[in-house]
């Protein structure tokens, strides 16, 4: 398995999008078929409307600078454009919501337009960037715990979830998941106040991403061991996507 640095649903088609090393990568018919060029793509985040946001390091022969900045696709990856930031920004932690985009490449910044970026402070470097679906509220995992930031990164606010937690993502504007060192799930109804402990661990994952099925059901996919695999049940059980 290529090593995966970001998984998604594609909001419109539901689709399973992988971002690797090697580039972006589609479930098609079971299959993963590469989406356009071979760029490691070390932070990704997808917007509601479909649009991918991403940034890392050019294959050889690419057409990009090095590191890309930040990069747009309205394709699924089949063509990126250069939005910002090209030849300096190497974002490894990005997050897309209704009120812009933020990133870190060894300083927080935050744009609302793409181009125009303007510098925040957080406690500690994020490892994972997430912003909620309507409200554009964003967590962050850091070393100095789980933070959230009602105003696109300029100040921040801890939450306590009962474990460590190392991944976090959105599943609606209420509905918070994060995963543990150990792959412990915990879920949270209210945007991060109550918290939910789930028994079984679904091994330690690498990405992390949540939304809600045709039914309802809140959905869990997360990269672990070399496998994506999926949960409605917060661990109980898991299908394997891609072995």
């Amino acid at each position: 398995m290529i090593h995966i640095h970001g998984v998604a649903r594609h909001p419109r088609t539901g689709d399973l999008l992988l971002a690797t090393h090697q580039g972006l990568f589609q479930q098609v018919d079971g299959e993963l078929v590469r989406n356009g060029p071979a760029i490691d793509l070390m932070g990704f985040a997808i917007d509601g409307d479909g649009t991918l946001y991403a940034s890392g390091h050019p294959a050889p022969g690419t057409d990009l600078p090095q590191p890309v900045g930040l990069i747009t696709s309205q394709d699924t990856g089949g063509t990126w454009q250069i939005a910002s930031r090209g030849g300096q920004s190497d974002f490894h932690a990005l997050s897309a919501g209704p009120t812009g985009v933020l990133g870190f490449d060894g300083t927080l910044r935050h744009t609302r337009d793409t181009k125009t970026w303007t510098t925040r402070e957080i406690p500690s470097p994020p490892r994972v960037l997430a912003a909620s679906p309507t409200s554009g509220r964003v967590l962050a995992t850091t070393e100095a715990g789980l933070l959230i930031s009602q105003d696109d990164g300029a100040t921040w606010a801890s939450l306590t979830p009962p474990e460590t937690a190392v991944l976090a993502a959105w599943a609606d504007e209420d509905t918070v998941v994060v995963s543990s060192p150990g792959g412990r799930i915990a879920t949270s109804d209210d945007a991060g106040r109550a918290w939910r402990r789930h028994p079984k661990s679904i091994g330690a994952a690498e990405a992390l991403w949540a939304g809600r099925t045709a039914e309802g059901q809140l959905e869990i996919i997360a990269s672990v061991e070399g496998r994506v695999i999926s949960t409605t049940d917060a661990g109980t059980t898991t299908r394997t996507l891609i072995q």
